[in-house]
């Protein structure tokens, strides 16, 4: 009876195993799922990484970064990289926990929480909007310094920098149009729009005479609700003034943003201008914003920028003196690093260098702790 009784048992117990062997593999798999779709779902976070670099007083894509007509220019060698930094994250794609975390591996790269770059409060294309006319800016500023440390005649125009997308401009004016009268009234200085459409009540029509190109427009723009200072009228569009020279000088870079490419515009310019060859055959690269009188200004990802400076084969790098601290310990092997404050600094250490003397490096005092 005993061995009756026990048969029944073990063929249950045989029966049993295999199911909860199958429940305990169906888990895991499920388990392995969810991590993985866990590890490929965006985080609020921007990873920040070397860029694509630019010689500016090369091509890009058959076609010059900066074309100067109208005057006499002269033939360069060599490479003045501009420095880019390369985003990923932001408005354009998400990024993963999988591509944040392999960043941290990676001293080139760096994340950031994304709310610092893109606040709630202000949308992506907002930001690119102010990205793209901060680079128009520097392109006006590199000319200003460029022809004031050549002692050459300066224009100033009032221009459009930026238009917001989906406001009453938008598909009207273009970044770069000058303005040259509102409502038939000269334009001399950027107060002229905002006092001409804030004190016209919501919906007034402005008639807008531009010069797009050397050819002049005639456009209207209606004015509307300001949808974040609502009561307030506004039309959307940034203004400014541009510096010009008496001859033509204009830049081909699309899509790219920011103000840190004024300090190699500004080199490149002289170069183009003037037949002492900066370059000399030999590979430069830099960063920093450029002011009118030629004072360099600090800028962002310095650390992304001497990576992919050096990634593109830069012996010499010219870097804002105040980055001189953050860049200590991630300066590429190969790379000579010298601090500028001014345009002057800069002519002037590309000339020693190429000359075969020496540059200055960051002070000792400034770096490390």
């Amino acid at each position: 009876m005993s061995e009756a009784t026990q048969e029944p048992t073990t063929a249950v117990a045989s029966i049993k195993e295999p199911r909860r062997g199958r429940a305990l593999a169906i888990s895991a798999v499920s388990l392995l799922i969810l991590i993985s779709v866990a590890l490929l779902l965006p985080v609020p976070f921007v990873k920040l990484a070397p860029g694509p670099t630019y010689n500016v007083v090369g091509e890009v894509d058959g076609t010059e970064v900066i074309q100067i007509t109208g005057t006499q220019t002269y033939p360069t060698t060599g490479s003045l990289d501009m420095t880019t930094v390369m985003e990923s994250g932001g408005p354009r794609g998400g990024l993963t926990f999988v591509d944040a975390m392999a960043s941290w591996f990676n001293s080139a790269d760096a994340v950031v929480p994304r709310d610092l770059i893109y606040p709630d409060d202000v949308s992506g294309e907002d930001v690119q909007t102010r990205q793209a006319m901060l680079f128009n800016t520097s392109e006006s500023y590199a000319i200003a310094a460029a022809l004031n440390y050549l002692k050459l005649p300066i224009k100033t125009e009032v221009v459009v920098t930026a238009v917001y997308p989906q406001t009453p401009a938008a598909g009207i004016l273009e970044p770069k149009d000058q303005i040259v009268t509102v409502n038939g009234a000269e334009v001399t200085e950027p107060k002229n729009i905002s006092e001409a459409v804030q004190s016209s009540p919501v919906g007034t029509a402005f008639a807008f005479a531009i010069d797009r190109d050397g050819e002049v427009k005639n456009v209207s723009v209606t004015s509307a609700d300001n949808p974040d200072k609502p009561g307030t009228p506004y039309i959307g569009i940034g203004v400014g003034m541009y510096y010009a020279a008496e001859f033509d000088i204009n830049f081909t870079l699309q899509d790219i943003g920011g103000p840190s490419a004024g300090t190699m515009f500004s080199l490149g310019i002289i170069d183009k201008l003037t037949p002492r060859d900066l370059a000399k055959d030999r590979h430069i690269a830099g960063t920093g914003t450029m002011s009118p009188d030629g004072n360099v200004g600090a800028i962002g990802g310095i650390r992304q920028k001497l990576a992919g400076a050096r990634g593109a084969g830069a012996e010499l790098f010219l870097i804002p003196a105040v980055h001189c601290k953050e860049a200590e310990g991630f300066i590429p092997d190969g790379l000579t690093v010298t601090p500028i404050t001014t345009l002057t600094d800069a002519m002037t250490a590309v000339e020693a260098w190429t000359s075969g003397g020496t540059v200055s490096p960051c002070p000792v005092s400034a770096v490390g702790s």
